[in-house]
Parts: C-alpha cells; sequence; structure tokens
C-alpha cells in the first residue's frame, strides 16, 4: 500500500512540473511583448527629455544671435551721414562718405551687410560698395523687411540673397527725418557660424518658415527642402517674397507618426530610412521653428539591451525554480531509496561484522610488518646521514689542503729569503719578510675560519671593500706563483674610484685562484701576459682576468665550477678552487662566469654590485 501512494505522489510531482514548463513559455512571450513596449516608452521619454535640453539651447543661441543686431539699424538710421544722403541721394561725395561709414560699422559689428534704399527700393549706399557683387543700384522693394520698413515699422526678414546667393538674416529700420520717411537701412546678418556648430553632434536641427522649408541645418542635404507638401499656394506665396531666390526647392520625404505622445519622423536616404524623435519650438520673433531630430537607432537598441538583460535574468531565475524543483524531486526519490535500502543495509551489517573481523587481523599483521619496516627505515637514515658528514669532513680537508698550498709556499719562499738575508747582515729586510710571514699566516687563519663555514652560510658580514686594497693584497700572496711561472700581470684599474659590496678576505681568496689558474695556464708559452682590468657599469663593477692560455673548450666551460673537477694533472690540483669561488661571488650577490677571449685566451669574469656608500655619493 505504502508503494502505491509513494508513485501516485511521483506522478502529482512530475505533472505539476510539465504545467509548469508549459506556462513558461507563454509567460516569456508575454513578458517580451510587454517588456519591449514599456522599456522603449522610457527611454524614449528620457531621450525626449535630453533633446528638449538640446533644443532649448539651440533656441537660446539663436535668439542670442540675432538680438545682438536687432536695435541697430534703428540707431545707424539717426546717423547724420545716412539722413544728410537720403535727404540728397544723387550727391556723390555724400554717398562716398555713407559707403565708407557703413563698410567701418559692417567691419566692427561682423554683419554680413548693411546698405541703405530710398522710398523706391533702389539702394543707394552699402557696406559692400567696393565688391563685385555689391548691393548698389539694386532694387529690392519686393522683400518684406522693406515694405515693413517704409511703412514706419520695424522689421525682420530670413531669406536667400538675390545677389549674393548668400543666407541671411535681415533686421530694417525706417530713416524716419522730421516726421518724414526718407528711406530704409538694412542689416544682414551671417548665420552660417551658427548652422557650422550644428554639425557633427549627437542631435540633428534644423530651422523650417512657416511653410515648412527648411532654411537652417547641420546637415546640407536638407537644405530646400520641403518637410509639409509643397504645393501651389505654399509656392506662390514663397516666391512673392524671393525669399529663396532661385534655390530649388524640392520636398524631404518623410512620415511622421506619433508614439506614445512621441513625435516620431521618418526619412528615407539614399539606400535607408532613419527613424527620428522629433522636438520643435517656434520663434514668433523670427517666424521660424526650430527642430531637433535625435535618432531612435540607439534608443531602441537600449531598450532591447534592457529587454535581454531583463529576459536573461527571468531565464537565470527559471533556471533556478527549475534546479530548486528538481532537488526537491531528488530529496524526495532519496528519502524513499533511503527508506527501501534501510532494511537492506541492516541485513548487510552482519555480514559485514564477519567480514571486519577477519580484516582486523589482517591490519593488525600489516601494522606489525610496518613498524619493523620503519625500524629499518630509520637505521638506513642514520647510515645516511653519518655517509654525509664523513663526505663533508672529506671535503673540507680538501679544501683547507688546497687553500693553504699557495700561502704556505709564499710564506717559505719569504723564510729562505729572511734567513739569506740575517747572514748578509740585512736585517731591516729580513725583519720585514719576517712581517710578512706573520701576515701571511693571519691569512691563512682568516681562510681557515671561512673553509670551516664553506657548507653553510658565512657569518662574515658584507660592506664595502676598495678593490685597490684588495688586488693589492692578492699580489703578495700570487707574486711566488707568477715568478715560478715566469708570468707578468698587467693590472689596469682606470683613475675612478671602485668600492664593491663584498667581504675583504673571501674576495681576495677568489681573485688567487683564478689569478694562481691563469698562471698556470701561460706557464711554458711565449705571451706569458695575464691581464687584470676593473670598471664600472651603472649599478655593477666588472673585473675581468685575461690570460693567453689556450682557453676553455666549450664542454669544459660547463662544468668548470663543479666541485673537484679539473684538467690538471694527478696530484697537482683537486678541482675545488673554482667552485669555492664561485660559491663566494654567489654570496656577495654576484657573478662568476668564464669565456674565450677574442685575441686568444681565456677570460674569466666577476660582476659584483658598487658599495651603497658610493651609490649614495654618486646619486
Amino acid at each position: 500500500m505504502g508503494r502505491k501512494e509513494a508513485e501516485r505522489s511521483r506522478r502529482s510531482v512530475k505533472l505539476r512540473h510539465a504545467l509548469a514548463f508549459a506556462i513558461l513559455p507563454v509567460v516569456v512571450v508575454l513578458a517580451i511583448l510587454q517588456g519591449g513596449t514599456l522599456l522603449t516608452r522610457s527611454y524614449m521619454d528620457e531621450a525626449s527629455s535630453q533633446a528638449g535640453s538640446a533644443l532649448r539651447l539651440a533656441v537660446a543661441a539663436l535668439g542670442g544671435h540675432l538680438s545682438r543686431y536687432e536695435p541697430l539699424p534703428a540707431l545707424i538710421a539717426d546717423h547724420d551721414d545716412i539722413e544728410a544722403l537720403l535727404q540728397s541721394p544723387n550727391d556723390p561725395a555724400l554717398r562716398r562718405v555713407a559707403n565708407e561709414y557703413l563698410k567701418e560699422i559692417n567691419g566692427l559689428l561682423e554683419s554680413s551687410d548693411i546698405y541703405v534704399m530710398t522710398p523706391d527700393g533702389n539702394t543707394i549706399a552699402a557696406s559692400n560698395y567696393e565688391m563685385p557683387g555689391t548691393f548698389v543700384g539694386q532694387n529690392f522693394d519686393y522683400r518684406p523687411y522693406f515694405q515693413d520698413a517704409i511703412a514706419g515699422r520695424q522689421a525682420r526678414f530670413y531669406a536667400l540673397g538675390t545677389t549674393s546667393l548668400k543666407r541671411g538674416y535681415y533686421f530694417s529700420s525706417p530713416v524716419d527725418v522730421d516726421g518724414k520717411i526718407l528711406g530704409v537701412i538694412v542689416f544682414k546678418v551671417d548665420i552660417d557660424s551658427i548652422e557650422s556648430s550644428w554639425r557633427g553632434g549627437e542631435y540633428k536641427l534644423f530651422v523650417a518658415d512657416p511653410e515648412g522649408i527648411i532654411f537652417m541645418t547641420g546637415s546640407p542635404e536638407w537644405l530646400y527642402s520641403g518637410i509639409l507638401p509643397l504645393d501651389a499656394a505654399r509656392l506662390a506665396r514663397t516666391q512673392t517674397s524671393r525669399r529663396y531666390a532661385e534655390a530649388e526647392l524640392r520636398p524631404l520625404p518623410v512620415t511622421e507618426s506619433v508614439y506614445y505622445g512621441q513625435h516620431l519622423m521618418r526619412i528615407a536616404g539614399e539606400g535607408a530610412t532613419r527613424e527620428y524623435l522629433r522636438l520643435s519650438h517656434y520663434m514668433p520673433e523670427a517666424d521660424w521653428t526650430v527642430n531637433v531630430l535625435l535618432d531612435t537607432a540607439s534608443v531602441r537598441t537600449q531598450a532591447r539591451t534592457a529587454l535581454i538583460a531583463i529576459l536573461l535574468f527571468i531565464c537565470l531565475a527559471t533556471l533556478g525554480l527549475a534546479v530548486l524543483w528538481q532537488r526537491r524531486a531528488r530529496i524526495e526519490e532519496r528519502l524513499r531509496l533511503q527508506e527501501e535500502t534501510r532494511n537492506e543495509l541492516e541485513r548487510r551489517v552482519d555480514e559485514r561484522t564477519a567480514d571486519l573481523a577477519r580484516v582486523n587481523e589482517q591490519i593488525e599483521l600489516e601494522i606489525a610488518e610496518r613498524r619493523l619496516t620503519e625500524q629499518e627505515l630509520r637505521k638506513t637514515q642514520a647510515d645516511l646521514i653519518q655517509a654525509g658528514k664523513l663526505a663533508g669532513l672529506g671535503q673540507m680537508s680538501a679544501a683547507l689542503s688546497h687553500e693553504f698550498n699557495q700561502p704556505l709556499a709564499a710564506a717559505k719562499t719569504y723564510a729562505d729569503s729572511a734567513a739569506l738575508l740575517i747572514d748578509r747582515g740585512r736585517v731591516p729586510e729580513a725583519q720585514d719578510n719576517v712581517r710578512r710571514i706573520s701576515g701571511l699566516i693571519d691569512r691563512m687563519a682568516s681562510i681557515s675560519r671561512h673553509l670551516r663555514n664553506f657548507a653553510r652560510k658565512p657569518n662574515e658580514k658584507l660592506g664595502p671593500v676598495p678593490l685597490p686594497d684588495v688586488i693589492a693584497d692578492t699580489l703578495e700572496i700570487v707574486a711566488p706563483r707568477l715568478k715560478a711561472a715566469d708570468a707578468k700581470l698587467v693590472v689596469q684599474l682606470g683613475e675612478q674610484a671602485l668600492v664593491v659590496k663584498a667581504g675583504p678576505v673571501r674576495l681576495q681568496q677568489v681573485l688567487v685562484n683564478i689569478i694562481s689558474n691563469a698562471a698556470d695556464a701561460v706557464e711554458g708559452l711565449d705571451d706569458r701576459r695575464i691581464v687584470l682590468t676593473a670598471r664600472r657599469e651603472e649599478e655593477h663593477v666588472i673585473v675581468e682576468v685575461h690570460d693567453r692560455g689556450p682557453g676553455v673548450p666549450a664542454a669544459i666551460a660547463e662544468r668548470i665550477f663543479d666541485p673537484f673537477f679539473t684538467t690538471k694533472g694527478v696530484g697537482k690540483g683537486l678541482g675545488l678552487g673554482l667552485s669555492i669561488s664561485y660559491n663566494i661571488i654567489k654570496d656577495f650577490g654576484g657573478n662568476l662566469s668564464v669565456g674565450n677571449h677574442p685575441e686568444g685566451g681565456a677570460v674569466f669574469r666577476i660582476v659584483l654590485d658598487v658599495a651603497a656608500s658610493l651609490r649614495a655619493a654618486a646619486e
């Protein structure tokens, strides 16, 4: 009975899971449709707010630019030269004075053109009177700005110049003398500077007249295009004022729509149609409409990206729920299996108890065997340690024998020399040899201390060591060996002070070994020169010992610093000198290497750090 209930429970859980996964696609589709609309509206509203700020800035810039020139026509209309010219329009002298005055004012105000017209519309003076396309002699009575001004009103007008073919904004004012209007003065303001600032930005800006014709734009291909249908009435009104002269007017392929309160404009271009969010502002004083367009592609891309992120989150959450449901089903299944296996385990426990008893006996036997093995291992380890100690003692004895041979040979030479000097009555020189023997004995004692510590880190502290002093002490020890080999040591230190980071005794020990090996290499040759050079390279001191011997073969160079490796005959060397020297230089933080000189012979190269005190002084 229990198994049937468990089976029914499992079927119920599977049915709930199947229903949940069947509903999930419907929920996802609804989320995509509704969420996409809401996100697009939200991003559209945000983009509209940003575009509104750009529109306000553009309107303020246009208004500020035009307001600078609005009061100027009335001010210039009161000038005596202008009034005198209109009272006598045919006087050449007055015309010349007026032209110069208008040219000067135009340069100061940075306007496009300034000119004066008589009541019949003829231009009698202009700031561009010297230019090929001068307005002097032209008649502009068809322009609304002239008609309003001659009627006694301040006027504004924007148009494409019929003579200069340049766009501009016109300000006009009547010239009133004693209550009689004698003429009209006109300012033409260039708008190219404002238009050029609109190009290349995030927003597209354009200015349209009441007929929907684009007069200013940051997109040159839209200029003189109509965003409203160019029917006969609109074209007639535009032609009457000749606002755009002979410019070709053409419709802009535009489709407008409204998306949740936002005005959208689709403009067909070359091979593609782009959709823009449009915001407009009418400027009554200028009688034009400023428009800001924002490409909605980026807005819709942001909305899609956000929607994808939300859907991914929903999918991850759904996956998490599915995992939880699956885990719950597994837990229920596991509980059922545990119930079934509990009885099976109880049955097997008794069987395993007997097996464990037999295994325990085997384990006890293995433990006893392992204890015997561990005892043998400890004994073997003790034997190895003792063997290592004996090997170390043998190396130290060999090293002491090798390092003492050279100082002892020098001491014997000094002793024999002292005996001869005493026999000859040259006691002061003999005493000097005895002092040298005493110094060599002290050095042997120091070397003995260092060789005793060769197997562990030396206790001698490193510090500044003058290299010339160490070389001078080294020469005292190797002089007998050089004399025996009939070799000549040439020392080239230069004039620069060389102070290295090292220990003086051990550095001397290295130089003795290398120079002695060089003496061995040149013994019996025609050229028995040995050159010791030292120089500073940045933060290092380079010491090189070059002999004229046979050099070092490549196979030997790889092993020359190994302990007990030697190329000398039996009884002439133990192969420890270079190995000890190599480790000493490493203790100093430097490097010891060997190579062949281009002129022949071997070159031992020692690299040491410059002493800290000398480095600080250099800095």
